[in-house]
């Protein structure tokens, strides 16, 4: 079972022909006071990987949580246009982790949780690129304001590291994850 409302990690999971059904967990997503990006990623993909499992106790429940890292900052969703715009601009020339949190969850109880990074390096762009990219309105329900699966491609100069991450749901590791518990089922 997956605790996600995101059609990105419904995607990967269905790229990797998994079988699965959704239940996206209304667990809180603030961080707390001190709390690092990857404390933070693995903390929340847990705490909605618990959130549903509780209400389905006898499936395995996965749980995940993306952050975009710069520096020691956790960028979060942009509000709106204008606060996009300033995220696109901070990243832009240089730079930043994606961090994504994995959890997998049984009867209410936390079973793991790992944590994958991989390094993005955005192209130098422009004040008018970095406003067209905006104002597409792609970037605002994502960590960082960037979709790397769509448009922000072009945005993108180098990935280091795993893409399904930065997309939302690092694809190798987490069937690493669910096979350790037995519950991959019968995947290839």
């Amino acid at each position: 079972m997956l605790a996600s409302a995101s059609p990105r990690r419904r995607e990967i999971l269905e790229t990797l022909g998994l079988a699965f059904e959704v239940q996206p967990s209304q667990a809180p997503e603030d961080a707390r006071e001190g709390e690092g990006p990857v404390a933070l990623a693995t903390r929340l993909a847990g705490d909605k990987a618990r959130e549903v499992s509780r209400a389905r106790p006898g499936a395995a429940v996965l749980g995940a949580d993306t952050v975009v890292v710069l520096g020691a900052e956790a960028l979060g969703k942009p509000a709106d246009e204008s606060e996009a715009r300033a995220m696109i601009s901070r990243l832009s020339g240089g730079w930043h982790e994606v961090t994504t949190g994995v959890a997998l969850a049984r009867g209410g109880a936390l079973l793991e949780s790992i944590a994958v990074s991989t390094r993005v390096r955005f192209a130098t762009l422009s004040e008018a690129r970095i406003a067209r990219y905006a104002a597409t309105g792609e970037g605002l329900d994502k960590a960082g304001a960037y979709a790397v699966q769509g448009i922000g491609a072009g945005l993108v100069e180098r990935i280091e590291g795993s893409y399904s991450n930065v997309v939302g749901l690092p694809a190798h590791e987490t069937l690493a994850l669910l096979e350790r518990h037995g519950a991959l089922g019968e995947w290839p």
